[in-house]
């Protein structure tokens, strides 16, 4: 081999893996994002039982989304979205905010913290089977199989509520807090699309919630009047404020960050954090009981959501920009 092309070879080798390196680090701090957003969203419905001491379902959504904005307001950069990234962003918006907030809470309203929270551990059986289908991301045996239980896991808690079991929540609650998580669905591969396509966590993040929250607001305030502002408590003003700042805008900018960098379908496990940190601070802090069935069916839910994103097959690749 001729010097010249030693020094080429030389040079090569540490491009590559240097280029390999920084790949693999961004997956692995793609994976702590979503962890952190996964804890910061365990504590998100245990915060809205305390809010709805002294306020409605509308208006602690209101609140919730005025100190996300809030929040959002350091890393807000000028858009440079096209026409249909607008579109997209829109629409994600929509569903994200003002449809999946206002029908999840109002479920929440209805049933349980540990209950609302074990509902929210099918969202990694749905992100799984909304990647396969919209994505293509593939959905194997044991997928399929996760779903299956997940499915029952359902039944199983929605049959204790429906039959007044102790710590049974709510029927209706339950449903709704599973119909949030399809509308979630939308969202978070809208998001998931407007990254590949270029754009930059910070930037769908802020957008999103700051078109969102632009949509929720008169809808709230035609619906339920203004807020309340006296004679809340500080209580209920640190509830909605961890609710916009934690369990919100920071949450959803670890969690954009982290799918940039990860699939979808994997970063599901993360999800998982929050049924397990919901039900226990429901449990151990609001003293909620839980009978045996939803113990059961709670147990099947996170089971086979860490069964399907721990499975052994390889990760499909992420494009990141």
């Amino acid at each position: 081999m001729s010097s010249s092309l030693k020094e080429e070879h030389a040079q090569r080798l540490p491009h590559g893996s240097s280029v390999e390196h920084a790949r693999i680090l961004g997956r692995r701090f793609g994976y702590v994002a979503c962890a952190l957003a996964g804890c910061c969203w365990g504590t998100g419905f245990f915060f809205g039982k305390i809010a709805f001491s002294h306020l409605g379902v509308g208006h602690y959504v209101l609140y919730r989304f005025i100190f996300a904005c809030i929040g959002m307001l350091p890393i807000v950069e000028t858009p440079r979205f096209s026409r249909r990234e607008w579109t997209l962003l829109l629409i994600g918006a929509f569903l994200g905010i003002p449809v999946q907030f206002l029908v999840q809470f109002q479920g929440l309203k209805l049933t349980t913290v540990s209950h609302a929270a074990l509902m929210v551990g099918t969202m990694p059986v749905i992100l799984a089977v909304g990647a396969t289908i919209f994505s293509h991301e593939r959905l194997d045996l044991k997928g399929w199989l996760a779903l299956l239980g997940s499915t029952a896991g359902i039944v199983l808690i929605v049959f204790s509520a429906s039959h007044g079991a102790i710590g049974g929540g709510n029927l209706w609650g339950d449903l709704l807090v599973v119909a949030s998580l399809v509308i979630a669905l939308g969202w978070v591969l809208i998001n998931q699309r407007l990254m590949v396509l270029g754009r930059s966590p910070m930037a769908v993040t802020a957008w999103t919630l700051l078109t969102g929250s632009a949509m929720l607001f008169p809808w709230v305030l035609v619906r339920d009047g203004l807020p309340p502002v006296r004679g809340l408590g500080w209580h209920v003003w640190f509830a909605v404020a961890a609710s916009g700042l934690l369990c919100t805008a920071a949450s959803t900018l670890l969690w954009n960050w982290g799918i940039h960098r990860v699939p979808a379908s994997r970063a599901g496990v993360f999800l998982n954090i929050e049924p397990a940190l919901g039900s226990i601070l429901g449990v151990a802090v609001l003293g909620e009981r839980l009978g045996p069935g939803t113990w059961v069916g709670g147990a099947l839910i996170i089971a086979a959501a860490f069964v399907l994103t721990t499975s052994g097959h390889a990760e499909p690749e992420v494009i990141v920009t």
